[in-house]
């Protein structure tokens, strides 16, 4: 089968496409004929060599696909050969064929692309699995997710409002400030141009927001804080800007306040498998009657796997960046 494999650590040139045996699945596994893949931020810096696979996991890259079950592993009894899923996968999924979990496999939305699909499993298990279990974001509170036109972003928008809750993002430029609110946001903040902490601090008559989602770190933990209203959640799930953080912690025991964080992807199939129970039930109904939807900005064939890489590099998409295969 055909795959693309990271030749060694560095840009998205050292991403390349090579031939492998087609893998077999296990107990519980399900393989996957692989029609879409998409692109996530983890794969560029696995990519970059700083994220490895975690152990047991396929070292080619790509957390997410969606295709047609191809076999069955001993013990899969919810699906049957022909069925189109989509799944979120621990690696391999840039590849023809790739080997899934069936705890993290879901049926296809009614009326989805296979395209459309590859989009959903890493942001939809992420944002759900940090904005509702994690921060217990709930009907009237107001959250603050930064980069809103990104994939997680896009999705944690539109998840946010379809649960009747207020959002503020923060956005680089005009065209994704217009974007996000297409896609339900209240308040769109041009971190460029404005503070935005000063900016929720106005939106919200210095009441603050409930929950923040930060994918940045850095010097925007310390501005989070103060944007968070007494018993507001504060969860980390990627650092753009860096882990290393210096903050006063005094408001945070002023405002009992919650700071946590998670990563998915070493989480063990269990854990994974209770949120796509959870997305099952409460947002496929909202996909398939177009309440929420994924928001795709580019799709390149297998081979380009590096300019998808080098275009979420750039932060100039909106939306997820997929390979189609």
């Amino acid at each position: 089968m055909k795959v693309i494999e990271i030749r060694e650590p560095g840009g998205p040139d050292v991403l390349q496409i090579s031939e492998r045996d087609e893998p077999v699945p296990g107990a519980g596994q399900i393989l996957i004929r692989v029609k879409a893949a998409g692109i996530n931020r983890p794969d560029v810096v696995q990519r970059m060599g700083l994220y490895p696979p975690p152990p047991g996991a396929s070292d080619i890259p790509g957390l997410e696909v969606a295709g047609v079950v191809e076999a069955l592993g001993s013990g899969v009894a919810n699906f049957k050969l022909g069925d189109s899923v989509c799944a979120l996968v621990p690696g391999g999924g840039y590849a023809e064929l790739c080997v899934a979990p069936m705890e993290t496999c879901l049926p296809m939305p009614a009326g989805f692309s296979y395209i459309q699909a590859a989009a959903l499993p890493e942001t939809y298990f992420t944002v759900w699995s940090n904005l509702f279990d994690r921060a217990g974001l709930s009907l009237g509170e107001t959250l603050l997710v930064h980069g809103g036109s990104s994939g997680i972003g896009s999705t944690a928008i539109q998840l946010a409002k379809a649960f009747g809750a207020k959002v503020i993002t923060t956005v680089g430029n005009r065209e994704k400030a217009e974007f996000c609110r297409e896609l339900g946001a209240d308040l769109t903040i041009n971190y460029r141009k404005q503070d935005f902490e000063a900016c929720v601090a106005e939106y919200t008559d210095g009441a603050g927001v409930n929950v923040v989602l930060d994918m940045v770190g850095g010097s925007y933990i310390a501005k989070n804080i103060q944007c968070l209203a007494p018993d507001g959640r504060h969860v980390s799930i990627a650092f753009l800007g860096g882990p290393q953080v210096e903050f006063n912690m005094l408001p945070v025991m002023l405002k009992r306040l919650t700071l946590t964080g998670s990563t998915l992807r070493p989480r063990d199939n269990a854990f994974k498998g209770a949120i796509a129970v959870a997305l099952q039930k409460n947002v496929w109904p909202l996909l398939e009657k177009g309440a929420v939807k994924p928001v795709i900005d580019t799709v390149l064939p297998l081979g380009e796997a590096s300019a998808g890489h080098a275009l979420m590099e750039s932060s100039g998409h909106m939306g997820k960046i997929i390979l189609e295969i």
